[in-house]
């Protein structure tokens, strides 16, 4: 929890993680490099998927380089600002990490930054995960990556498909295209072309292209080919799979011919992409 009073400021700086913030009472300012400000009010949560560095401050905030380290005053509890002013601005803020190995991939995927007013369930689940992180219960860290999962599942679905930039989300928001990815992410190994994906959307094939492309941003066959190749990151990443076989589990018919479509792809051979994340 972070309280704060008068005019105040707090900066974070080369955090490279996921960062979340509900307002449970008052008013903050947050600034994040490269966009505009955003008023967050009560009942307000954001949640930025990478974040490197912000900013929060007073509606008005203080004069510049005034910066202060938050004190804690409690377990778990924070206080910015004069200590003199009374408690204006009260907020769940948190941040964690994706330990998952195609974490570049995974945000490419996410919006920017998602902003919600008034969503109850967010509201309530902040506040369970606080509680969680300040405890010393059994399985704690297991309850927490729950807990973040969901939040971060259930942000997602309670933005408007409209506000959110093409990508996947946009695509999975759509019903006309959400099967049609899923087939695309469950079968690899087959090359369907643009009219069996439109049929197969009930739409015809120019029309298929185009939403396609708008939604997802990108167009089929460069939407598979990245998934692939992705898919093929994936395996390299872990090990214990060799080029025939990868080759064979995102259909291509020889190790050769993935190897030139990998390199094309990522600009690198897979054998020396291997050798530079697992070293």
């Amino acid at each position: 929890m972070v309280e704060a009073g008068g005019r105040w400021q707090v900066e974070r700086r080369d955090m490279a993680s996921p960062f979340y913030c509900a307002i449970v009472e008052g008013r903050s300012r947050l600034t994040i490099r490269g966009r505009d400000p955003v008023l967050l009010v009560a009942g307000d949560f954001v949640l930025v998927p990478d974040l490197h560095d912000f900013t929060m401050s007073s509606e008005v905030p203080p004069a510049p380089h005034t910066a202060r380290v938050p004190l804690e005053t409690g377990p778990g509890t924070f206080r910015i600002g004069p200590m003199a002013e009374p408690v204006e601005m009260r907020a769940l803020v948190g941040h964690c990490r994706f330990n998952a190995p195609e974490k570049a991939l995974l945000l490419s995927l996410l919006p920017e930054m998602i902003h919600i007013s008034g969503h109850e369930r967010l509201m309530a689940l902040v506040p369970v995960i606080h509680d969680e992180t300040r405890s010393d219960r059994l399985a704690r860290s297991m309850i927490l990556e729950r807990l973040l999962e969901i939040l971060l599942i259930e942000a997602l679905r309670s933005s408007p498909a409209q506000t959110l930039p093409p990508g996947l989300m946009r695509g999975m928001s759509d019903p006309h295209l959400a099967g049609t990815l899923r087939r695309i992410h469950a079968d690899t190994r087959r090359t369907p072309s643009v009219a069996e994906l439109a049929r197969g959307a009930g739409m015809s094939r120019s029309g298929f292209f185009e939403r396609f492309r708008k939604e997802v941003g990108s167009t089929p066959m460069e939407y598979i080919t990245a998934w692939r190749m992705a898919v093929a990151r994936d395996l390299l990443l872990r090990g214990g799979t060799n080029n025939t076989e990868i080759a064979l589990r995102i259909g291509y018919g020889s190790a050769s011919a993935f190897g030139m479509a990998f390199a094309r792809h990522e600009g690198i051979s897979p054998g020396a992409f291997a050798a530079k994340h697992t070293a």
